[in-house]
């Protein structure tokens, strides 16, 4: 068996909190990896036609490509001497958003405490003080039965499900 030169795709998939997993293989190994692997598993003919469509995946926002590029606002260019101050700043606030002790966040952990208002940093009582005021002010009963806001609700209930179960706050 000749060692392991060629990469293929592991359990763990590429993401926000990394490369993923990769397998090794010899050239023959790889030879029978691609002849057992359909992309198209599990794909009505459809999704196979759309997935083949040249402009596939440039639909959907994703981290690298966003409308806004990550960044709330432009910064005030009068406030600084030098542009390279102003992309300190901005990278200085960012490193401080980022969450520095206990486990890393998940992405879900990280769009649940967006959609619950709070920051990286809140304990048990902050979690539970929040979505009890959040739905308080989203249920149709506090807002004379009108279900418009049942969406935001529905929202806030799946975050606080998911982050009182995290280890976050185990």
């Amino acid at each position: 068996m000749a060692a392991g030169e060629f990469r293929a795709p592991g359990h763990r998939p590429s993401g926000f909190d990394g490369p993923g997993d990769y397998r090794w293989f010899c050239l023959d190994h790889v030879r029978e990896f691609n002849a057992g692997y359909d992309w198209f598993a599990g794909m009505n003919a459809d999704e196979i036609l759309a997935a083949q469509h040249p402009t596939a995946g440039w639909d959907r926002e994703n981290r690298a490509f966003r409308a806004t590029a990550g960044i709330d606002q432009a910064p005030r260019w009068a406030d600084f001497k030098d542009p390279l101050d102003a992309i300190h700043a901005r990278a200085k606030a960012f490193r401080a958003s980022i969450r520095t002790e206990g486990p890393p966040l998940t992405p879900e952990e990280r769009r649940a405490f967006e959609t619950l208002g709070l920051g990286h940093d809140a304990d048990r009582k902050a979690l539970r003080s929040r979505y009890s005021q959040l739905v308080r002010r989203y249920h149709p009963d506090r807002n004379g039965g009108d279900r418009s806001m049942e969406a935001k609700l529905q929202a806030v209930v799946e975050a606080y499900s998911l982050l009182k179960s995290s280890a976050l706050f185990a």
